[in-house]
């Protein structure tokens, strides 16, 4: 983490990450993709998500989730930024010369070898069916449903463990402590998401928030009734309610929005809480 001299009241708290694990200055031109900003409007131009717009240009890297090419090596050439993600990304290239991007795991550098396939080595990078990985080990980059991609555990510095194997099912300790059956056909992908410094980094300022596309918040409290159910009354008045309510009247804070009949209930050994 980078600290700066307290010039000013925002430089005093603000900390940017050094990017000492990034090699790779400039992406991949073959796996960029157009990323349109639609500002928290919906297709009839009315904001649906709030407090949306503005923030810096920025392109979509075209990220291997998959990882299907198996029993080929590939090397790595360098490790990237991506700003459409926490984690930083590293571009490797297959000995048959197609390039892709993958979430760079912690220890992965340049030069170094990343395979997929059902038996590799047990080794940061490599990708492999649940069923082949040994029981303890940190994994990330899990799939749901076999073939479908990665979708779990892919934010920087996560990390999830395989604490047992049942039959076709696998026990997995998620980062949120959540305990959850996959399927043992399922991949996943050795290691430790990489750039664990991601939740150190302190914004200090308002206009760092806006280069990210985040508008400013406005409380519910300063209102009008009709704007907002905390709003009205003389002076700083209470809620008013049982609870605090978003703006449309549901409750919020602590509110569950899980659906009581939700399919995939039936894999959760563990609550989170």
């Amino acid at each position: 983490m980078k600290h700066f001299r307290p010039t000013t009241p925002s430089r005093r708290n603000m900390t940017v990450s050094t990017f000492e694990e990034i090699t790779k200055k400039t992406p991949e031109k073959s796996l960029l993709a157009k990323k349109k900003e639609k500002a928290g409007r919906n297709s009839y131009g009315r904001i649906t998500v709030r407090h949306q717009g503005g923030g810096n240009r920025q392109k979509y890297r075209i990220i291997d989730f998959k990882r299907m090419k198996d029993d080929m090596p590939a090397t790595v050439i360098g490790i990237e930024y991506d700003p459409n993600r926490s984690a930083n990304i590293a571009l490797i290239q297959y000995e048959d010369g197609t390039k892709s991007y993958i979430l760079a795991p912690v220890g992965l550098k340049d030069g170094d070898k990343v395979v997929s396939g059902q038996k590799v080595d047990i080794k940061p990078g490599n990708a492999m069916p649940i069923e082949s990985i040994p029981v303890g080990t940190m994994i990330h980059n899990i799939e749901l449903h076999p073939g479908q991609g990665g979708k779990m555990v892919r934010a920087a510095g996560q990390e999830a463990q395989l604490m047992a194997k049942e039959g076709k099912y696998a026990h997995v300790r998620l980062p949120s402590g959540e305990m959850r059956l996959v399927m043992t056909r399922c991949r996943a992908t050795i290691g430790t998401v990489g750039n664990t410094d991601h939740e150190n980094v302190n914004i200090g300022k308002a206009g760092r928030t806006r280069h990210m596309g985040i508008r400013p918040t406005v409380r519910g409290s300063v209102m009008n009734p009709v704007d907002h159910p905390h709003g009205g009354g003389e002076g700083r008045a209470p809620v008013g309610h049982a609870g605090p309510l978003t703006p449309w009247g549901k409750p919020a804070l602590g509110y569950k929005t899980r659906k009581k009949n939700k399919q995939s209930d039936k894999f959760i050994v563990k609550r989170r809480k």
